[in-house]
């Protein structure tokens, strides 16, 4: 099954954000940001908090207007035009970061929150866009190689970044130029990569168009949640989906601090941080292969299932060779788990309110990174092992895997 030009398109927007997730949001914004913000005197602490303040302000404004966004989007002619707003204000802002002064950590805060709405609420048109670039028969094949080719992209753009950073930019710059160089590599990889999307990709699938677009977008959510024993299989699917990718979320924001607590070194991380990413690029295809020759609901199954072993090998975690071990075996089910999750939803919802639809998908995948991290401190304060704060994860991929199980199938069409 061959992939056509829309759907590389639609893969690349994926390869076109990851330069700022790893470089902005992961790997040198928020290293940068607390150089910044402790150079104005305020404390180590005070500075993780607002750091922490203002990625929850804009997780939790994206969330809450998801399902609104998303009903906007299934108008005829809405769902690009959302898209490419919110891409060129994630683009802008990302610009702006290496525009702020070193001085004024305020406003490079400020910018960060605007450029993560951007990228956030993008985001969610470009995954209900799999619905109308792929058929149920494709989806598992093409929404495993956007998020393939997405880390593989991200791992390039960081890449791009560490040259500078190795050749101290060439002999030209500072450790701020550096990094404010960073952010215009991310912002033009974004701008390069999206370019295919915006001409290729168009809206398959829509609602009837209304005059009033915005409170008929508003009238479309509210009658879904009163009518929600209709979509059955959505709603225990989503309950599902909530427990095992906060696993997931959890898993990935904890790793740094779980392997510095058992003496891995900086350096190291960063390597593994990369490793990572370039051990997802051909398990995300796999697991499509897998999905395609299986099921989709059985490449999940595996995916929880291996997510079910790395929170039981975390208990063992004693030197880097055991989390070098832990990382590999992230790297081989992350994109997966994550891919088929998409297209699995994909088959499932009225294809011409996937945008509203995916709108409540993208609520339970931000609200989700809640109880994890917390359940993980709460053990890990009780226990005095972090090791065993991560082994209660999986708690949560068991309460997602025996609810996932037990919905329907789809289908007994092999591709489902």
């Amino acid at each position: 099954m061959n992939i056509n030009k829309k759907q590389w398109s639609w893969i690349l927007y994926d390869w076109a954000n990851s330069g700022y997730g790893i470089i902005v949001t992961t790997a040198v914004l928020p290293v940068y940001f607390k150089s910044v913000a402790q150079a104005d005197h305020i404390s180590a602490a005070s500075s993780t908090a607002y750091w922490g303040y203002a990625n929850s302000f804009g997780t939790l404004l994206v969330s809450i207007l998801a399902p609104f966004l998303g009903a906007l989007a299934d108008y005829p002619h809405f769902k690009k035009k959302l898209l490419s707003g919110f891409c060129w204000l994630g683009i802008v802002a990302t610009i702006g970061l290496a525009l702020v002064p070193s001085s004024q950590w305020r406003m490079l805060l400020f910018i960060y929150i605007i450029s993560a709405i951007g990228y956030s609420a993008s985001n969610l048109f470009y995954d209900s866009f799999l619905t109308d670039v792929s058929t149920n028969q494709d989806m598992n094949k093409i929404s495993t190689h956007g998020y393939a080719y997405g880390y593989l992209g991200g791992v390039l753009a960081f890449i791009l970044f560490l040259v500078l950073d190795l050749t101290d930019g060439f002999g030209a710059l500072d450790g701020s130029g550096i990094t404010k160089a960073s952010f215009l590599i991310a912002a033009v990889w974004w701008l390069l990569f999206a370019i295919p999307l915006q001409k290729n990709v168009t809206q398959k699938y829509s609602v009837a168009p209304t005059t009033s677009p915005l409170a008929g977008s508003f009238k479309r959510v509210f009658q879904t949640i009163k009518h929600i024993r209709q979509y059955k299989k959505v709603a225990w699917f989503l309950v599902a989906y909530f427990f095992y990718i906060d696993g997931v979320d959890t898993i990935f924001t904890m790793a740094t601090s779980i392997g510095m607590d058992i003496g891995v070194k900086t350096t190291v991380l960063m390597i593994v941080l990369l490793v990572v990413q370039l051990i997802a690029f051909p398990f995300s295809i796999l697991f499509g292969w897998i999905a395609d020759h299986t099921s989709t609901r059985a490449g999940i199954l595996l995916g929880i299932g291996v997510y079910f072993i790395i929170c039981l090998y975390a208990l063992r975690l004693k030197t880097t060779v055991d989390f070098w071990i832990l990382a590999v075996l992230v790297g081989t089910s992350q994109g997966g788990l994550q891919a088929l999750s998409r297209s699995y939803f994909g088959k499932i919802i009225p294809k011409d309110s996937g945008s509203e639809f995916f709108g409540f998908y993208n609520i339970l995948g931000k609200f989700s990174a809640v109880m994890g991290p917390f359940l993980v401190g709460i053990v890990t304060q009780l226990t005095g092992k972090s090791t065993i704060g991560a082994a209660s994860l999986s708690f949560l991929f068991l309460v997602g895997l025996i609810i996932f199980a037990i919905l329907p199938r789809l289908d007994k069409s092999p591709n489902k």
